[in-house]
């Protein structure tokens, strides 16, 4: 749930600091003052596309975070902490847009990308905007808006994949069978090349392991001689460090007598021989290892020079001819299934069988689902003042299937009893397109997995007794969600739970946005102002009373 929002020289907005609640709140105000930037402020710290034009005119920057409570929210939780961006119970988004147009995100007051704000945002915010309908006369947003609330995204993903992956093998059947005499002569290359670096059977670790190994051997000589020194310097010697050492702690212990000061430097004397004598022992121990091996000198010399030879050739560093090995495998592979057309369409007809399987699982989803929702928009329809309309999601069959599926996803309607129903964007209205979008939108946002739902004048079009059912809708919404709603209409104004009223200020150098969250008394002069408009009368504001009066 959405908490706060915080907002800094933002197109009009100056300075806000605004804090939500549960239930349903609407933003009212006069035409121009603000209320939709709001949205669009929510929409940029959400990931939405931010260009320097948001930035209130003669200010460096504009800046928006937002805080929501996340612990119910576990998949948010998931991903946060995949992530490394978690931190308990809460989510702080934050964008800050300079005046050149580049903007940097933050997530819990880390660095983050604007893609991972906008993943984010999936998870907390639906926004329907003021021109949603428009989208509903696209088929991509008619088959994506049915995917979703069929709870079929991420099969319609495996669908896609699975359509990918079979016009692959397609196109690979095809030039199996039109180019196989080019395919054979790089195979032939690749198998001559294959088989000499197989041969050099070199491992990726190796190529270290022989340079430490002849660094060693090379200088064995000089390793011994070196070895023995010391150990004669720190031993064996007369005048060994260790000798030296045992003389001074022996004298030491016996000053100790005469002053106890003296006995942390004896201990400190009496560590230095312990770690300088454990040296001398790891020391012999290295000694003990050490011999002059002249023919394994030579077998490493043998093998850096043949590997060397084999990267010469083949124009690479020594340590990549392992992977230009597991290149050329995979290579030698593919060519395999192109010289072979039976294998390569055999291929081809396992991942359509494949594609087919997906694409009818998916198929039989949307069709279950386009049943459900269109019942529920045609009945939401009926309480928005179009008696006996219907709306209809029509599943067409593709004969050979698409990325998307193997049917074509179509919004239908009958706006009135007794007709066909026939495509959306043919016989809609503007008035009933914007009905029938809510309808959508609301029977969709019922079952969202969001906990906040953000809905842009999508009332626009609507007025009187209608706009008294869509406040309801909204209101029995907010039960199950956080619900707001920029809103111009009375009606939905009264059906809130909170309201706020958006007004527009002259400032030094122009204007700017402020909000102010209504009282009860404040809420009758509001509604009284969207009912009346410039002049408030008490007939006026005995409507207002009466219509808050009325709500549930």
């Amino acid at each position: 749930m959405l908490r706060s929002l915080t907002i800094r020289d933002f197109v009009i907005v100056e300075r806000l600091d605004l804090e939500f609640g549960r239930g349903f709140t609407v933003l009212t105000g006069e035409t121009g003052a603000g209320k939709s930037i709001l949205i669009e402020a929510l929409a940029a710290v959400l990931g939405e596309r931010a260009e320097s034009g948001l930035v209130r005119e003669g200010c460096e920057k504009a800046e928006v975070a937002a805080e929501f409570t996340i612990e119910r929210n576990a998949a948010l939780r998931g991903y946060l902490e995949e992530n490394d961006l978690a931190q308990d119970g809460l989510c702080l988004l934050r964008r800050v847009i300079d005046s050149g147009g580049r903007s940097r995100a933050y997530v819990n007051g880390r660095p983050a990308t604007v893609q991972q704000l906008k993943d984010i945002g999936e998870y907390l915010v639906d926004i329907h905007g003021q021109h949603a309908h428009q989208s509903l006369l696209r088929p991509v947003q008619q088959r994506e808006l049915l995917d979703r609330y069929a709870g079929a995204t991420a099969l319609a993903v495996e669908v896609a994949d699975a359509w990918r992956a079979w016009q692959s093998a397609k196109q690979a059947r095809q030039s199996a069978e039109s180019d196989a005499a080019g395919a054979a002569r790089e195979r032939e290359q690749l198998e001559w090349q294959v088989g000499e670096l197989s041969a050099l059977n070199f491992r990726p670790e190796e190529w270290d392991e022989l340079n430490q190994e002849h660094r060693r051997l090379a200088h064995a000589a000089s390793l011994i001689e070196g070895a023995e020194s010391a150990l004669q310097a720190l031993s064996e010697d007369e005048v060994s460090a260790l000798a030296s050492i045992a003389g001074a702690q022996s004298r030491l212990k016996a000053l100790l007598q005469y002053d106890q000061t003296l006995k942390e430097v004896l201990e400190g004397v009496a560590g230095a021989q312990i770690q300088l004598q454990e040296a001398v022992y790891a020391l012999r121990r290295y000694q003990q290892r050490l011999e002059l091996d002249p023919r394994r000198l030579r077998e490493v010399e043998s093998r850096i020079e043949a590997i060397h030879a084999a990267a010469r050739k083949y124009r690479t560093a020594p340590q990549d001819l392992p992977q230009m090995l597991q290149r050329a495998s995979d290579r030698l592979r593919e060519l395999d299934t192109r010289l072979n057309p039976d294998a390569a369409a055999r291929r081809e007809a396992q991942l359509k069988s494949t594609y087919l399987a997906a694409a009818g699982r998916l198929g039989a989803v949307r069709a279950r689902a386009a049943d459900e929702l269109s019942d529920k928009v045609s009945e939401a329809m009926q309480r928005l003042a179009m008696k006996g309309g219907r709306f209809e999601i029509a599943l067409t069959p593709l004969e050979e299937g698409a990325a998307y599926g193997t049917e074509e996803v179509e919004f239908l309607v009958a706006a009135h009893p007794g007709v066909a129903p026939r495509p959306l964007a043919k016989v809609a209205s503007g008035g009933e397109l914007s009905r029938i979008s809510l309808a959508i939108q609301t029977v969709t946002s019922q079952v969202a997995r969001v906990p906040t739902l953000v809905f842009d004048e999508v009332d626009v079009g609507i007025g009187g007794g209608v706009a008294e059912i869509v406040g309801r809708m909204l209101k029995a919404l907010g039960r199950s969600h956080q619900v707001m709603c920029v809103t111009h209409l009375p009606q939905v104004a009264a059906a809130a739970d909170h309201q706020w009223r958006v007004a527009k200020r002259a400032v030094p150098g122009g204007v700017a946005s402020s909000v102010t969250v209504l009282d009860a008394p404040a809420r009758v002069e509001e509604i009284a102002r969207m009912l009346g408009g410039v002049k408030i009368t008490e007939t006026t504001r005995r409507h207002a009373e009466e219509m808050l009066g009325m709500k549930a």
